[in-house]
């Protein structure tokens, strides 16, 4: 089923949106409108003494237009230091455009947060697109170890970010319930069923599972079959076992997920692509045509398209033989899409490879009508990324995306020494075990706190630590004190409101123009760049810049109040100047607005009181 785009939406507004529209038609009249304007950008500069934003529009105009950049930033920056929006313009180095704004950008910045409250910093830039972001996608043969928890995280986090960013998003979970793996654990399950019929199984073989968690699927099927399954053939009793045994798993997983308050829209069997046995929610092919092995139909499709054929692979150049064979096999063309080498779709024995079933499970998402893709994969399958970028572009003639977001390893320590392994995993320690020990809501900003593909050394003891080396306390304590400044508001000035509603109505009636410190000033200029930033974080698909720009914005808090301690006319709350109180109490209101937003994104708690 094809679900037709939604239409696209209106131009984002905010103020670097707006900046923007005015370098456009600032270029425009120097040049024409006939200049491709679509590489031009506005962002904060580097260096902050620099002015308020820079513009990079005659460094990319330049040579088109037949100018040198320096001379083309000059007539530029004339034609902006009309603008009712800008102080000041300067040309700097070979041809940057730095533009100081006037002071009531930032009140009227700050307004635009009143005014939109919890919906301030949503885009339009997805414009409703559909998008597919799959994520954790776990064998289910145990409970989530903290690498997983990162991948769950980032996923969860990025698909937030990208419906705030105006995408129509789909959360995926690929259950990998095919193949030798889950046949291994039906194999552990029935060792621990013998055992719960009371056979002495001595120590657990080399390859076998050895968890603990495993004992409860044994007691079940000794509940439910007596020793039945015991005078079976293997033949007979492993799909009966496997099937409970995933079964149980994926229970495990979902309440694994849970306590990260992770939910995806869909959970997709690679079994049922083999076997069609699971019911599919996608399918417009009434049950009895449904066919039975969607792989097998895939590779046929992607043969009469020309893109697979029977043939030799050339022995590896790295002179590495352990997975060649010189056989006839059947192989995907990958190196017309872009691969290194063709890839095989079946193994020796006639069954499928991974990537076979990976293609199929492509497809199925191309045929639920997304076009964008996002996978979100462990470090360890970096070497696969081309291979799937190709399927996904012959699969669709080159019309959809696939995104792969690598994420790397995490090593959990505590105090700085490694933690020792689970009893109840066997080899590892659970996620929900670290969730129970330092809270959900460490766990999510500190995984978030990286770029997914570095290395992440999760201490357990840092990161419940009350300091500013804690950045999920640092941020989460920003947004208690703007509350119990409220809280103090409330004593100190007869009237103001305890109601947030009524309370932001107040402060909507602020004179903002109060608001003239270089302190204040820096944290407006922070406020109107939240918009901004969502946007970019959503399309480099990159949720760790929300976690940076809260810690910065919270920083930049902490350093006003702390100011205020020495110098008591920057105080939050002045008893002989309510109109001066009201502006700096809008400030907060706007600071707490897009703390509790930011956090929101990322799945963090943002509490009003912290003990």
């Amino acid at each position: 089923m094809i679900v037709a785009p939604k239409p696209a939406q209106p131009k984002p507004v905010h103020l670097f949106a707006a900046m923007l529209d005015r370098v456009h038609a600032a270029a425009s009249e120097v040049l024409g409108s006939a200049a491709d304007l679509s590489r031009i950008v506005v962002e904060p500069p580097r260096d902050p003494t620099h002015g308020d934003m820079a513009t990079n529009a005659a460094m990319v105009l330049a040579k088109d237009a037949g100018f040198k950049p320096r001379d083309l930033a000059d007539k530029i920056a004339a034609a902006l230091s009309a603008d009712s929006l800008v102080e000041k313009v300067e040309v700097a180095g070979a041809g940057f455009i730095n533009l100081t704004l006037r002071a009531h950008v930032w009140s009227d910045a700050l307004r635009d947060i009143l005014e939109k409250d919890k919906e301030y910093g949503r885009g339009t830039i997805g414009g409703g697109e559909q998008i597919n972001v799959e994520y954790v996608s776990a064998n289910p043969t145990g409970p989530l170890h903290v690498g997983h928890g990162r991948g769950a995280v980032f996923g969860d986090a990025l698909a937030s970010l990208l419906a705030f960013a105006g995408y129509d998003v789909t959360r995926e979970y690929y259950i990998n319930d095919a193949g030798a793996q889950v046949n291994v654990l039906a194999r552990s399950a029935f060792l621990r069923y013998r055992e719960a019929l009371g056979e002495d199984t001595g120590e657990i073989p080399d390859g076998l599972y050895p968890g603990d968690y495993l004992k409860e699927c044994g007691e079940e099927l000794a509940t439910d079959y007596g020793d039945k399954l015991a005078k079976m053939p293997e033949a007979e009793w492993l799909p009966i076992v496997r099937l409970r045994a995933t079964d149980m798993m994926m229970a495990e997983i979902r309440n694994d997920l849970a306590s990260l308050r992770i939910v995806p829209n869909v959970f997709f069997s690679e079994r049922s692509l083999i076997e069609g046995d699971a019911p599919d929610p996608f399918s417009t092919l009434e049950p009895a045509i449904r066919p039975k092995d969607v792989v097998a139909t895939t590779i046929e499709q992607m043969r009469k398209l020309g893109h697979v054929y029977e043939g030799r692979l050339p022995p590896p150049k790295s002179g590495n033989l352990d997975d060649w064979e010189d056989r006839e096999q059947t192989l995907f063309r990958s190196t017309a899409f872009g691969d290194d080498v063709d890839r095989p779709l079946l193994k020796s024995d006639g069954s499928y490879t991974y990537f076979a079933t990976d293609i199929a499970y492509h497809k199925s998402k191309l045929d639920r009508g997304f076009l964008k893709l996002i996978d979100v994969w462990g470090a360890d399958h970096g070497g696969y990324i081309k291979r799937m970028k190709a399927a996904v572009s012959a699969l669709s003639g080159g019309k959809a995306d696939l995104d792969v977001k690598l994420v790397q390893l995490v090593r959990l320590l505590r105090a700085g020494e490694p933690v020792k392994m689970s009893k109840r995993a066997g080899d590892y320690v659970t996620l929900r075990e670290v969730v129970a020990e330092v809270g959900r809501s460490a766990v999510r900003f500190d995984m978030l706190y990286r770029k997914n593909d570095a290395v992440l050394d999760f201490d357990l003891a840092k990161v419940i630590e009350q300091s500013r080396e804690n950045p999920v306390f640092y941020v989460q304590y920003g947004h208690a004190r703007g509350h119990s400044i409220f809280r103090m508001a409330q004593t100190e000035m007869p009237g103001f409101p305890a109601d947030p509603e009524q309370r932001l109505q107040e402060l909507k009636k602020a004179a903002l123009g109060r608001l003239t410190d270089e302190g204040e000033l820096s944290i407006l200029r922070k406020l109107a760049l939240y918009p901004r930033l969502i946007e970019a974080a959503a399309a480099a698909h990159e949720p760790h810049r929300v976690a940076f720009y809260l810690y910065e914005l919270a920083s930049e808090f902490h350093g006003q109040w702390s100011r205020g301690k020495d110098l008591p006319h920057l105080r939050f709350i002045i008893q002989n100047d309510p109109e001066m109180t009201l502006a700096r109490l809008a400030l907060v209101q706007g600071i707490v607005t897009v703390l509790a937003s930011g956090l929101g994104l990322l799945g963090v708690d943002a509490p009003e009181e912290m003990r």
